[in-house]
Parts: structure tokens; sequence; C-alpha cells
């Protein structure tokens, strides 16, 4: 057994460049040079001495809802991540040109690329452009790599030059780990152009590709400097991709806000058939839904994300219709987009959370039609009870032994589960499958 002897802390102080300790918790901020929040805790035993470091790392980035991003007038994505006045004044007085590293996905490209390349060189920008298929089938490694001999060709300055990716989730995603892996980590812009990721890979900190058939199994938790937000996108995605981003959005109303799932209950066609566009809201008077859903959605999925960015907590509300979706995606890959697997997902869990009493009957039906209602698959043939209990198994290994649940309590609020026996599962399951295999309840 060691013999250890009393613990001793060390404060950091930076005098002249050189970093010093002090012995003592509280160096005084009066002291001559830089104090840093870090500590190390130096103890001794008879086998040698420990070391202990306690280093406290922030990161600070902003979301930006905003419009007309691509009008050359704005300078928001060249310039809308510095915070500094500063040194924002001594870029904008600066003649030295701005050079940044752009990845879009290439349909994205199709449809902005020009107003890209315009908008960089009314800017006097040094820019390259760097179009690629970023589609589930190809979220991988392999494309990460692409990403960097690309950016490593281009040259930029590792701190003052942010990477900028301008697509949907998975161009996202991919980006962000590349922008991880460069030079250990280099900072990178969010621009969503789905309402999937407007809503959700936009506003964490979570990169990752696919591997061994496993959805986002390598990843890294690195935020962007920042992310922009602007709705006109939208307007160029397809229906079924409006529909794939409700689900998301229907994810955080279920478990927060039962305002956000009555306005997608009376709102959702209307949110469908306008692409979220405020401009065809007709009447002054009235509440615009997608201005009101979009900041909800994202004010509630920030709350959750904001205390827990790098997950120490495994008890996550947001992993609501992400317990057997990643397995049931990855199965039928191209079949589902990721929010109609979520959504089946969901679906399946109102049914668990109903037969354990947690909901009533009514407030399941109201889940159930507010979804289909959305346009959103609720049941799915290759969502066996196998691959039911082969994600929840999967879920045990990889969430400390438990199965960390979380289901709805209510309409718009829910907690975390952890006793649910087989049992409730197989008896929700059937009635799952025999209430919804024709697509809408029986």
């Amino acid at each position: 057994m060691q013999n250890l002897n009393k613990e001793t802390v060390y404060s950091l102080v930076q005098v002249k460049g050189t970093w010093k300790r002090k012995a003592g918790h509280n160096v005084k901020q009066d002291t001559k040079g830089r104090v840093s929040a870090a500590k190390i805790y130096e103890s001794s035993s008879s086998s040698g001495t420990t070391w202990t470091v306690v280093s406290p790392i922030t990161f600070t980035y902003t979301v930006t809802q905003t419009k007309n991003l691509l009008d050359p007038s704005n300078d928001t994505l060249l310039l809308g991540h510095i915070r500094d006045a500063q040194q924002l004044e001594s870029i904008r007085s600066s003649t030295k040109p701005m050079k940044r590293f752009i990845v879009m996905d290439e349909v994205v490209y199709n449809l902005y690329g020009s107003q890209v390349t315009d908008y960089l060189e009314a800017r006097n920008v040094l820019y390259k452009i760097l179009p690629l298929p970023t589609t589930e089938e190809n979220k991988c490694m392999e494309m990460v790599l692409k990403i960097l001999e690309e950016l490593h060709r281009f040259g930029i300055d590792r701190r003052t030059e942010p990477i900028i990716a301008i697509g949907g989730g998975v161009c996202l995603d991919t980006v962000g780990l590349a922008a991880s892996l460069y030079r250990r980590r280099t900072p990178y812009i969010r621009v969503p152009t789905t309402l999937l990721s407007y809503i959700d890979a936009s506003v964490g900190a979570k990169t990752g590709v696919n591997f061994a058939n496993c959805k986002n199994k390598l990843g890294t938790y690195v935020a962007p400097v920042a992310a922009f937000l602007d709705r006109s996108f939208i307007q160029t995605i397809p229906r079924r991709h409006i529909s794939n981003g409700l689900a998301e959005m229907l994810k955080m109303a279920l478990m927060k806000h039962r305002g956000l799932f009555e306005l997608l209950e009376t709102q959702g066609e209307f949110l469908l058939n306008s692409k979220f566009q405020s401009a065809l809201v007709l009447e002054e008077d009235l509440i615009d839904p997608a201005s009101v859903s979009t900041r909800i959605a994202i004010e509630t999925m920030l709350e959750e994300l904001a205390p827990n960015l790098w997950e120490d907590d495994l008890d996550r509300l947001v992993d609501f219709g992400h317990l057997i979706s990643p397995e049931l995606e990855m199965k039928v890959l191209p079949a589902l987009l990721h929010g109609e697997a979520v959504n089946i997902d969901m679906s399946y869990m109102v049914y668990v959370a109903c037969e354990m009493g947690l909901i009533r009957e009514s407030e399941k039906f109201r889940i159930i039609c507010c979804m289909l209602g959305l346009e959103l698959p609720v049941w799915h043939q290759d969502c066996t009870f196998d691959l039911v209990q082969m994600s929840l198994c999967c879920r045990l290994q990889h969430s400390g032994g438990l199965v960390r649940m979380p289901l709805p309590t209510g309409l718009g609020k829910a907690e975390i589960f952890n006793d649910i026996n087989e049992e409730t599962l197989f008896r929700a399951y059937e009635k799952w499958c025999n209430e919804l295999n024709s697509g809408s309840p029986q």
C-alpha cells in the first residue's frame, strides 16, 4: 500500500512568456503576470511522485440566425465569428485580402455555388471551394482525408482563417471532424442548408463519420467558432427533407415544450407548404410559425447541449429517438433519411411510454397524428423486435451499463428511465405493429 504524503497544490503564473508554478490555491489576480485557471496537484509516496493536472477548457461559439447571408454587403459569413471589437476593426481596415477554404455539398454547390463565388470575389477573398457528395453513404474517413488533402494544398492560417462548411448535416459533421484533426484543431464555421441541420447539427459540438457500418462511430467534440443560420436555404430542399427536419423539431417539442408541439400540431402543414419562408405569412398580426418554431427548437436544444457539451453526463433528453434509429438507419441505408428513422424510433417509444402509464392513450394518439400530419413515417417493417433488442443492448454497452431511455411523461415533458423490462417493451412493440403497420392508427 502506498504511503502518500500531503498533497501540494500549485497555481500557474506566466511572466514574460514563461509559466511558473506558485504554491497555493488562490494566487491573487493582481500578481504580476498572467494567472491561469489551471492547477497542478503534487503528491509523493514511497514509490514516486504523482502530478495531477486540472485544466478547465472553455469553448465559446455563437449560433446566429441571419438573413441574406450571401449578400456581398453582409459580412457575417467572413467576420461574424469575431467577438473582439479591436480585432474586427483591424481586419476591416487591413488591405490584406482574407483567405477562406469552403467545403460545399455538391447539390448545394449546384444551387448556390455561383452566389458564393460572387460573394467571395466581391469582397476580394482568396478562396478555394471544394464541392463534395456529402451523403450518408459517403460519410467516411476517406472523405475527411480528401478534405484534409485539399486543405493542406491550399494552406490557411490555423487561427484566423476558419474553414467554412455549407451543406446539410453530413457535410457539417464531416468538415467538423476534418477541422478538429487539422493541426489538432482548426476553427470552422457551419452554414446549414437543410432544416435538419439548421436545428440540430449546426448548434452542437459533435463531429463524426460512419465506421464499421455504425453511424458516427468516429468523431470528436469540437464546436465550430460559429454557426450562421439563414432560412432562405431551406426553400430549395424537397418537401420530404422538410419533414425530415421536422422530426428533430418534434423531438424537442415532445421532450421539453408543449407549446412547440401544439404549434407543429396546428401549423405543420403550413410549415411544409411554405418551406419555413416567413414571407408567405400574409397577415402581420399573426405569429410567424417558421420563426417561432425554429427559435424554440434551437433554444431548447442549446439548453440541453450547453451544460453537457462533451456528454460527460450520459442522461440526455436529446437522445430521444436515437436509441434504435442508428441501427435502423444503417440497416436500410439509403431508404430512410435520418429524421425519418428518428421518428420511427420516437413512434415506438411513445407506445412504450403509454404501456408504462407515463402518457394517456389520447396523448399517444395526438402524437402519432401529429407525426402523420408532418408526413413522417411512424412504422417500418425492418424495425423488428430483434433490432430493438440489439439496439438497446448496444446502448447498455456505450452508456455505462444503463439504458438511459428518454420517454415522454406528458406533452412537452420527459424523464430518463432505466428500469424498463423486456415484457413491457414487447407488449408495446406488439401494439405498435398491430396499430401502425398500415401507416396510420387502427
